[in-house]
């Protein structure tokens, strides 16, 4: 089994590689099949939207049907947005599950809880599949180069079936062992990190605001000082932009901080941090803001103060 933390580096032509789908080429999971196909790996791409499919084919993704692609894929690649998807590809009508063959690594790379992970893995271990609990971080531009971070967990086998997909994707894998859900609870945890960093971004930004700290002052100066968080670097100069084009969504945070507080109930444990933080993510997309960056939840300290941020009339 690999290391605690195995660092994958994309090296030469004599990397293993595989027939691989990827079901799901949103931000991050185009980028996690742009990132295979450099490897060398054989990639199919499957998408809602046949459009993106039939760019991802164009750029060299092979073109045979769900049908075809499963009975000759190695690994399958789930890059969904959230539990309800997940049982859908695999277990819905026209699931993957049944059209896969035995031996077959699932990596499952969506934010859920513990407990489905589980429920997932003891469904294909039934058909003889290998079910990886592999949520990732790091965001589009690190999922395009190949360098996403990856908490996985389960099976030996399921790690030998993964390694050489992970390879290709990620600049580390975190080995959390063999329990699957040990994965989903780590990304519960870092989603909840980071869903409060960004929301209290936004409001240390927009209360600077009231102060007259310019955002573009806020960036230059927080970002060398102790306040500062890797969400902060990486969204704050979105707001500064005025440009909430959608690397990661408002719509993303109810769900994974749904996730974290549904977690923590089951526990009896107080995430009030948590909590407070959803709260503007919902008011972020009760206002509509649902589509844009999750750095449009400034828009919602904003509006509530009465501030015009960069880019707004």
């Amino acid at each position: 089994m690999w290391a605690q933390a195995h660092h994958a580096q994309l090296t030469d032509s004599s990397m293993a590689t595989q027939r691989t789908s990827v079901v799901g080429l949103g931000s991050m999971g185009y980028g996690m099949a742009q990132s295979l196909l450099r490897a060398g790996h054989v990639v199919q791409g499957f998408d809602i939207n046949p459009e993106t499919s039939a760019r991802f084919a164009a750029e060299g993704g092979q073109t045979e049907s769900q049908g075809e692609a499963a009975a000759r894929c190695d690994c399958l690649v789930l890059v969904v947005l959230n539990a309800a998807q997940v049982e859908q590809v695999l277990f819905g009508s026209d699931g993957w599950a049944e059209q896969l063959a035995k031996g077959a690594t699932i990596i499952a790379c969506a934010t859920v809880a513990p407990a489905f992970a589980r429920e997932m893995a003891a469904r294909c271990e039934a058909l003889g599949l290998h079910y990886l609990d592999a949520p990732i971080s790091g965001g589009a531009a690190k999922a395009a180069d190949g360098q996403l971070s990856v908490m996985a967990s389960g099976a030996a086998a399921a790690f030998d079936g993964a390694s050489p997909a992970l390879d290709a994707m990620a600049q580390t894998v975190f080995n959390l062992g063999d329990e699957v859900g040990a994965g989903s609870a780590m990304k519960a945890v870092n989603q909840l990190l980071a869903g409060v960093h960004i929301a209290a971004m936004a409001e240390a930004l927009t209360f600077g605001m009231t102060q007259g700290v310019k955002p573009d002052k806020f960036l230059e100066v927080i970002s060398q000082c102790a306040g500062t968080s890797w969400m902060l670097e990486n969204r704050a100069p979105h707001i500064v932009e005025g440009d909430y084009s959608p690397r990661s969504s408002v719509d993303i945070w109810p769900k994974d901080l749904g996730i974290v507080l549904d977690i923590a109930k089951s526990a009896r444990f107080g995430a009030p941090l948590t909590a407070a933080a959803l709260q503007q993510f919902l008011a972020a997309s009760g206002s509509g803001l649902g589509a844009e960056d999750d750095a449009a939840v400034a828009k919602v300290y904003a509006r509530n103060a009465g501030l015009t941020l960069p880019g707004d009339a």
